[in-house]
């Protein structure tokens, strides 16, 4: 992925926050000019995932295949004293695809936070984490529906969904209804040990020097 479309993908989401009036801690505009000014800090930000994280899971197609975050919260997974819970933003567009996979350490509720319609769907997994045919049951903002494998379910704007781990899930922006500004609020996680695949795919992309970074990402240079 070019570094040229990593900044373009963080101005459209800083674009969405201006239009939704949601604003971004101070850290959220950062450079790396900034981090470098401010080393304590950005250890801090690193060692929890937080800020930034552009990817089109190693596909090279981002518009079909990519997710735009902002990580505002996590602790370290497994440290004492350490927040137990995070919030992220996630930025999607029309049609733009979060591939399949499961979580095994934490349970999350995506929520539609404002814009278009958010469809995602669900697949039960076995111990092995192979997929089943078997119904799922998920709580639409505590209140139980019953889906068919891979059955699209539609969340409007201020809907939610509570995903439990070991449940394969995909999701995207529903076409003709607008980019989606979504909402995460899970259990303490880890992107780099804690996103099981159902395809062979990456999490983070390769990424391709063409400009300077707009911002950087929480995943870039040493915690």
């Amino acid at each position: 992925m070019k570094r040229s479309e990593i900044n373009e993908a963080i101005r459209f989401a800083i674009g969405m926050l201006e239009t939704w009036r949601w604003s971004l801690p101070a850290w959220g505009q950062w450079t790396s000019a900034d981090l470098a000014a401010n080393p304590e800090a950005a250890q801090y930000l690193r060692s929890r995932q937080l800020g930034w994280d552009v990817t089109d899971f190693g596909s090279g197609r981002f518009a079909e295949q990519g997710l735009v975050l902002f990580c505002l919260r996590n602790g370290i997974l497994g440290v004492d004293g350490e927040r137990t819970y995070a919030e992220k933003l996630l930025f999607i567009e029309e049609g733009q695809l979060t591939p399949a996979h499961l979580h095994k350490a934490k349970q999350e509720d995506i929520i539609n936070r404002a814009g278009g319609d958010l469809v995602i769907e669900f697949c039960a997994a076995d111990a092995a984490d192979k997929t089943t045919a078997c119904d799922v049951t998920v709580l639409v903002d505590g209140i139980e529906h019953r889906l068919g494998t891979w059955e699209p379910l539609i969340l409007h704007p201020g809907q939610s969904v509570t995903i439990p781990t070991g449940l394969y899930h995909r999701f995207y922006g529903a076409m003709g209804t607008g980019p989606v500004l979504v909402g995460e609020v899970s259990q303490v996680n880890d992107d780099r040990t804690d996103n099981y695949f159902l395809e062979p795919i990456g999490r983070f992309a390769d990424i391709e020097e063409d400009e300077p970074p707009l911002r950087p990402l929480w995943n870039e240079g040493s915690v």
